[in-house]
């Protein structure tokens, strides 16, 4: 697919966990600490800083409250009423630092715990897990045996859970059960350094390939139909919004992972028009 994107926003540091909500692009920028929103013409507004940790992922709640996870001390932070307050403690659950998260319609948040904490050990294994939370804060573990669990989306029946596995280079395709446990399928694909992920309505996902720098749609069977570049930039997030949820946000950085290391990194948005519109969460 040779594909015309459109820049609505650059010179950020490094973005993440991009959610369609109430019209807008909500994401985080994780180096600068903050919660931020944009319009599909690139309107930016800050909604919130979080001074003592790094955000990453993001979930919205049933009643419209944007929830943001904090990596190293583990927290789910609730924004209401112009604030962040805490919505969940999870550091006497994960085994490691925790990266991505996404919250169904629900209210049940599946939150990526990597199972050693960042920067990477050698050797580290299959050791992450998902958490999940319920809406009443009762936490547990729902699977593990991932290779680094990233980016996390479900079908908007409920029925389905698939998490990127930067190290395994795959998406693991969950079954989820009424209570919400998970239940592995398989795994499809072959990416890079998977990252952010959406689906869409014909169940392909969309994901973030930070290595290859491209955003590459893969259908059911573990295919590649689609594969849009950003040359020279590492692909970070997606996810599928707009309208008619057909206009896909590609989050991207100017880095790599030796200047990663050094606070070294210019993030920006692109948007481009795709046929087949999202579904689910993100």
């Amino acid at each position: 697919m040779t594909a015309r994107l459109t820049t609505i926003h650059d010179g950020g540091r490094y973005f993440e966990g991009p959610r369609w909500h109430r019209g807008r692009l909500w994401f985080v920028d994780c180096m600068a600490r903050t919660q931020l929103s944009i319009s599909p013409s690139g309107e930016l507004q800050q909604h919130a800083a979080v001074t003592d940790d790094t955000p990453c992922g993001l979930g919205v709640l049933p009643d419209g409250d944007v929830v943001v996870l904090t990596m190293f001390r583990k927290r789910l932070l609730r924004f209401s009423d112009g604030a962040l307050s805490l919505y969940a403690d999870l550091s006497e659950v994960a085994t490691g630092t925790i990266d991505d998260m996404i919250i169904d319609e629900q209210g049940r948040a599946y939150v990526g715990d990597l199972g050693f904490n960042l920067p990477p050990p050698e050797g580290r294994g299959a050791v992450g897990r998902i958490i999940l939370v319920m809406p009443d804060g009762r936490a547990r573990v729902v699977a593990d045996g991932l290779r680094f669990p990233n980016g996390i989306a479900i079908s908007s029946d409920h029925r389905r859970l698939v998490v990127a596995e930067m190290d395994g280079a795959c998406l693991a395709d969950y079954d989820i059960a009424a209570d919400g446990s998970l239940h592995l399928r398989g795994r499809l694909g072959r990416i890079n350094d998977p990252d952010g992920i959406c689906l869409d309505r014909d169940g392909a996902v969309w994901v973030a390939s930070f290595t290859e720098d491209a955003f590459v749609r893969i259908d059911r069977d573990g295919e590649e139909r689609e594969r849009i570049g950003v040359a020279g930039r590492r692909a970070l997030a997606c996810a599928l919004g707009g309208a008619d949820r057909r206009t896909l946000f590609c989050l991207s950085a100017e880095t790599s992972y030796e200047e990663l290391r050094k606070g070294k990194s210019v993030s920006r948005i692109d948007v481009v028009e795709v046929d087949t519109p999202g579904d689910g969460y993100p």
